[in-house]
């Protein structure tokens, strides 16, 4: 079964472009904004968006995402309230959207019953940040049974025996982390991105998005260059949260948002 994602990877192939992924929390400020915020990127030209579940422990995240949790759980978002929100975005909307999730949220409810309300509702994938690798077989199964993708993580510091482990169950893309270290904005692209893509690349065929620490148009140009997509989040996230619920602030970040996709589709 072909997921949006897959489809968005098999057009972007077909047009010589790069993909653009964008990273936003869910529920900050709450999830009536957030609906908002995402029509607001399908605007700006992003191809995927990846809906960060609010978790209390952030192992993954930086700062900027960390305090985003916090504000998207102070407002009572809840995994329930993200999948009917979702369902409402389904109704003028078919831009693809994944899941940046803690394992946690899905097992307490059950993780079979989680899988098949997002496939429902019209979620495409799970990128499921602490789930290891030994693990993967059974809930991967699950999440293919459901329609949704299982997206992995790898990074900087797996070798390229465990990358083929990893990505052994992977479908729609891999996500490859430009840097060691939590999510956050940097100043400049960490160069063991590049041997990370070339490892991958030599063994999995599964489309590959660098994500960590962009937060330019000139970084997130040269990420590009050995991806299949990239993606941004602790810029946005900021943006959005300066911006608040002002029209002419939330204007301006979908139009720094056009520049950092133009950047990529060029």
């Amino acid at each position: 079964m072909q997921t949006r994602i897959d489809q968005c990877f098999t057009d972007l192939k077909r047009q010589k472009q790069k993909g653009f992924i964008a990273y936003i929390t869910a529920g900050d400020p709450d999830l009536e904004q957030t609906l908002k915020h995402i029509k607001l990127l399908e605007n700006a030209g992003v191809d995927i968006v990846e809906l960060g579940i609010p978790f209390s422990d952030p192992l993954a995240d930086g700062r900027v995402n960390q305090e985003s949790a916090m504000r998207a759980l102070e407002s009572g978002t809840t995994l329930n309230g993200i999948f009917d929100m979702v369902k409402m975005l389904r109704e003028t909307s078919a831009i693809p959207v994944m899941c940046y999730c803690y394992m946690n949220l899905l097992y307490a409810p059950g993780f079979e019953r989680a899988i098949r309300r997002a496939g429902k509702v019209g979620i495409d994938g799970m990128l499921i940040l602490d789930l290891p690798a030994e693990e993967t077989g059974s809930y991967a199964d699950q999440l293919h049974s459901a329609g949704l993708n299982y997206i992995p993580l790898i990074t900087p510091t797996t070798s390229t025996q465990r990358i083929q482990s990893i990505v052994r169950h992977a479908s729609g893309f891999v996500y490859a982390v430009s840097r060691t270290g939590v999510t956050g904005m940097q100043t400049k692209l960490a160069s063991e991105a590049t041997d990370l893509l070339k490892r991958a690349r030599s063994v999995t065929d599964v489309p590959l998005a660098l994500g960590f620490g962009i937060s330019n148009p000139k970084q997130a140009k040269t990420a590009s260059r050995g991806a299949d997509a990239i993606v941004v989040g602790s810029a946005i996230v900021q943006r959005l949260h300066e911006a608040g619920r002002s029209p002419s602030a939330l204007k301006q970040v979908g139009e720094w948002l056009a520049e950092m996709v133009s950047a990529v589709k060029k």
